[in-house]
């Protein structure tokens, strides 16, 4: 596979105070959480560009012709819709600027691929700060998103369950998932076809827009709802690959 693959998002800053008696502290850090997912789409040969969260707010295209000419499909993971709606011109400044989710949604409808993967900024996302639910790209996605926040934390662990083990997504994958410690909950839109399930909620749900291909998978590829078992999978990587192939053409 050699896909031109754009990661979006998966990077967040902290900020801590440390007392330790009447003493105290402050440390602050910065961390990524996409380098497996890159790594084995790597591995299996796409091509990988990744922008983290901080860069996206300035640096993401304002036009479909500049992503179109450089990825076959982007994939958004843990970015908040406000990182592309509210750059520094509209925030600041209260200047127009494109609507690059609309630019996406223009990407997708010429060919281009997407697959957003869950997490607390994705889809609705924690407290509804993800907030794709009123931004052009629900009309992009296979699947309604809630209003609201629309986490499922698992702590004792869910399963997923294949529904469609004959997708080419699923092309040599056997077995059991591993388990997941939360997930995004949506509902798969008419047409689209939900290839895996978490009880009766859907888990991947694919579909099209104009001449693209679009995927929504409803937890993490990271932890936390990523466990341990999930990233130590011997299918992490092929289904990743073949997972984002699809969103591409493949």
């Amino acid at each position: 596979m050699n896909s031109r693959v754009l990661v979006v998002g998966e990077s967040w800053n902290t900020f801590a105070q440390h007392t330790k008696g009447l003493a105290a502290y402050t440390t602050s850090g910065y961390e990524e959480g996409a380098d497996d997912l890159i790594r084995v789409l790597k591995e299996a040969g796409h091509q990988v560009d990744y922008m983290p969260n901080h860069i996206v707010v300035e640096h993401f295209p304002y036009d479909a012709a500049e992503l179109s000419a450089k990825y076959d499909t982007i994939i958004l993971s843990d970015v908040p819709a406000d990182s592309f709606l509210l750059p520094n011109a509209v925030f600041v400044k209260g200047e127009r600027r494109p609507n690059r989710l609309a630019v996406i949604g223009d990407f997708v409808r010429a060919g281009g691929g997407l697959l957003m993967v869950g997490g607390y900024m994705s889809f609705s996302g924690f407290e509804g700060r993800g907030r794709y639910s009123l931004t052009p790209l629900a009309e992009v996605l296979p699947v309604e998103l809630l209003v609201h926040d629309d986490r499922v934390e698992s702590p004792e662990g869910v399963v997923p369950t294949t529904t469609a083990a004959d997708h080419a997504i699923f092309a040599g994958i056997e077995g059991e998932w591993p388990y997941f410690l939360g997930y995004n909950r949506f509902v798969a839109k008419a047409g689209a076809e939900t290839i895996a399930t978490v009880g009766t909620d859907p888990f991947i749900v694919t579909g099209s827009y104009g001449e693209g291909r679009v995927a929504a998978f409803a937890s993490d590829c990271s932890p936390h709802w990523g466990s341990p078992e999930f990233m130590a999978w011997a299918s992490y990587g092929p289904f990743w690959s073949q997972l984002v192939g699809w969103t591409a053409g493949e």
